[in-house]
């Protein structure tokens, strides 16, 4: 179960484990306890117990589901890019979750790595070892776990100062004026449903995201997208909000389809792949980059959009 909490006045400068017990109902120490395992993220990273809270932190606290013992292994068959005593390095199919939470209790991501991998770190026990950073269920591409608790920590640090390469391939609604640009939008929790992501919240912290197009279709583009910053849904909401959602996103801009003449094309889930991902190995020292190409879904679309165009 995860719960979203933002910080009111009177909790500023809280210690993160002080409020954790008091916002969510539990023990001092099984507020430490959680914040410890990684099931507590502020504005999306993990921090100490003794983190001092500010207004605009949003606090994430995922407990797991009661009657949930533990990640249980499952033989399902994945792609994975690399592996070695350090790091997996998956191709994460669209329609999988990423761990364990309400309504997703088996199938998952971290259930078939408790099965392939050997060992899986203990930061994010029991559910959720190891994840550094997540994609959506219904985005497509690579993604790295850490299978050691100073890997994770490593990773963690990489992604808090922005030196991950993360680029992302998207079929997106419409056209574009010019190849190439940068969207700097803040990003938030939306004021009127906290399940959503808005550029219009009062609390939204500084987003980027640099484009350029691949291809032109019409009525549509499929456009490259590199993350500046990492914000929940980022690449969904930023494009959004220039007025050309991802196709197939139905929480953000709702085109589940085109009608082109009279050709329609739907689009099974959210046209989004995590093409590439490059980090430096926490054990080597050496740059790694990854890339995984578009899944047979996307570049069907994509053939049907340029065959009507």
């Amino acid at each position: 179960m995860t719960t979203y909490f933002e910080i009111l006045y009177e909790d500023v400068s809280k210690r993160l484990d002080f409020f954790v017990s008091e916002r969510a109902g539990t023990t001092r120490s099984q507020a430490q306890k959680l914040i410890k395992d990684g099931s507590v993220l502020v504005n999306g990273n993990t921090e100490s117990p003794n983190y001092r809270t500010k207004l605009s932190d949003t606090i994430e606290v995922n407990r797991p589901e009661e009657g949930t013992e533990g990640l249980v292994p499952e033989n399902i068959p994945l792609n994975i890019l690399h592996m070695d005593g350090h790091v997996v390095v998956v191709d994460k199919p669209a329609g999988m979750v990423v761990y364990p939470a309400a309504g997703h209790g088996s199938g998952t991501l971290m259930n078939a790595l408790a099965y392939h991998c050997d060992k899986l770190a203990s930061v994010g026990a029991p559910l959720r070892p190891g994840v550094v950073h997540r994609l959506d269920k219904d985005t497509s591409g690579v993604m790295v776990v850490a299978l050691s608790d100073d890997v994770y920590y490593n990773l963690v640090g990489q992604f808090r100062e922005r030196t991950i390469n993360r680029v992302y391939k998207a079929l997106v609604f419409g056209d574009f004026k010019g190849d190439s640009g940068v969207i700097e939008k803040s990003i938030g929790r939306s004021d009127s449903d906290r399940k959503r992501m808005s550029t219009r919240g009062r609390r939204g912290k500084p987003a980027f995201t640099t484009w350029r197009v691949i291809k032109r279709f019409g009525h549509a583009t499929l456009i490259a997208a590199k993350l500046g910053t990492g914000r929940t849904h980022q690449i969904r909401v930023h494009f959004a909000a220039i007025g050309h959602p991802v196709l197939g996103d139905d929480t953000y801009g709702r085109k589940t389809s085109l009608q082109i003449g009279k050709s329609r094309i739907d689009f099974p889930r959210q046209m989004l792949h995590a093409e590439t991902l490059g980090f430096t190995h926490p054990a080597t020292g050496d740059y790694l980059e990854f890339e995984a190409g578009m899944p047979d879904d996307m570049t069907l679309c994509a053939e049907r959009l340029a065959c009507i165009a």
